[in-house]
């Protein structure tokens, strides 16, 4: 999908002042309820009562609504259930993967192969419910777009796209099942899920919380290679990493990170331009640059799952009154649509300057632990961390084997003649 056109994927389906100061990072500090004492919270107890989209919807609806999207449209979903909650609760993610005309099914296939895998996931805290109705409404646009909107048709065809709207089940419905009063940030045992992965950066957490373990699993069951995690109490695209300030350890990826961040905002203030200000002017910033935190998810899976994966902080209200869902969607849905199209348009992992006079090879990359790098002679071969610290570096021959298998999963660097080479420790 061309550039130009991405912003426009929506079309069809809908007819500089400085900051005084920094807002908070939600994130960074103590969870404290809001006050719904002044705001609509009606809640949907039938999938019928979902038509507006200004309702949240009990447990039971939600995973009614889920059951009958795949029941509804057997050629283009099906439900995965990550896990369950410690309280029982299931944490199920909508795969969106349209039957091709050659009969192959949405579970299996080697045409699924070239479509690359996306994921959005929402409502890690369980009180930051706004980001939960836009992804239930967006698997409803997908799948009731297909056939009918020709750019969401080819978005879907060439994508496999997974969508969790609810994180954290026993968060949102603290009280009970049917009401989203008294939702917490933290799940039953009171562990903010977002500060409890294991950061890849200092020492691993003891313990993880099973919602976070079934997380885990998922991404390993997969290969996803962009992703989201949707967040409210602040409007701000917040990217990688959270664990470093980018003057301390920036992203390799910062640039591009960057370039998305701008899309996202600039399309969603097509359609309100107040949004995305309340923090950062630009509507973007590297997470440590706000705030320094560990254990997030984002830095978890950027460094370990070779996947793409940026918060999205989308309402300066965790819990909006639910009457002004069908708001937010409307200046929302274009970017969210335009950023799982971002997946056609990810930065290179090999970035070797083409005017060297040698032909470089390398592999096999990813690796379990041995690699050859062929073509290097008179270079320093130099393999660096994520953190930017270097951990092997040797003068190459005509042939040069790595042995890296002592190393831990994740990305890691090479450098060779200035250049960097991402490498995939499995």
């Amino acid at each position: 999908m061309k550039k130009a056109s991405i912003v426009f994927i929506v079309s069809m389906l809908w007819s500089g002042i400085a900051f005084a100061q920094l807002k908070p990072r939600p994130d960074a500090f103590p969870s404290e309820p809001e006050n719904l004492e002044k705001r609509v919270i009606t809640m949907a107890t039938t999938v019928d009562e979902m038509a507006s989209w200004d309702r949240y919807p009990t447990y039971n609806t939600y995973l009614t609504m889920m059951a009958r999207w795949a029941e509804t449209f057997p050629t283009l979903c099906h439900v995965d259930t990550i896990g369950t909650s410690i309280q029982g609760r299931l944490i199920l993610s909508m795969y969106i993967a349209p039957l091709r005309p050659s009969g192959t099914s949405p579970e299996t296939g080697e045409e699924l192969e070239e479509r690359p895998e996306f994921f959005y996931s929402s409502t890690i805290h369980g009180d930051e419910v706004t980001g939960y109705v836009m992804m239930l409404r967006l698997i409803d646009t997908l799948l009731t777009s297909y056939g009918i909107s020709p750019e969401l048709t080819d978005l879907m065809n060439r994508t496999r796209i997974s969508i969790n709207p609810l994180a954290n089940p026993d968060g949102t419905y603290h009280n009970s099942d049917t009401t989203i009063r008294g939702a917490q940030r933290e799940n039953a045992d009171g562990i903010d899920l977002n500060r409890n992965f294991p950061n890849p950066f200092f020492p691993a957490k003891t313990t993880i919380p099973q919602e976070n373990q079934a997380m885990i699993d998922y991404f390993t069951e997969h290969r996803f290679r962009l992703s989201a995690n949707l967040h409210g109490g602040a409007e701000v695209m917040n990217y990688p990493w959270d664990s470093f300030t980018s003057r301390d350890n920036p992203h390799p990826e910062a640039e591009w990170w960057i370039d998305v961040c701008k899309r996202f905002v600039d399309t969603s203030r097509t359609y309100n331009n107040s949004h995305f200000r309340d923090t950062y002017t630009c509507g973007y910033t590297a997470g440590g640059d706000w705030y320094v935190i560990s254990g997030g998810r984002q830095d978890y899976v950027n460094a370990v799952h070779n996947c793409l994966e940026m918060t999205m902080e989308i309402s300066t209200q965790k819990t909006l009154s639910s009457d002004r869902l069908p708001e937010y969607w409307y200046f929302l849905a274009p970017s969210f649509i335009n950023y799982i199209a971002e997946i056609h348009n990810l930065p290179q992992d090999v970035s070797i300057n083409p005017t060297h006079d040698r032909e470089l090879t390398l592999g096999p990359n990813p690796t379990t632990g041995i690699i050859t790098v062929s073509g290097a002679e008179g270079a320093t071969i130099e393999l660096r961390d994520l953190q930017g610290r270097t951990i092997l570096t040797q003068e190459a021959s005509q042939s040069n084997t790595l042995n890296i298998s002592h190393l831990n999963s994740g990305i890691y660097f090479l450098r060779i003649d200035g250049e960097t080479i991402k490498i995939i420790k499995l």
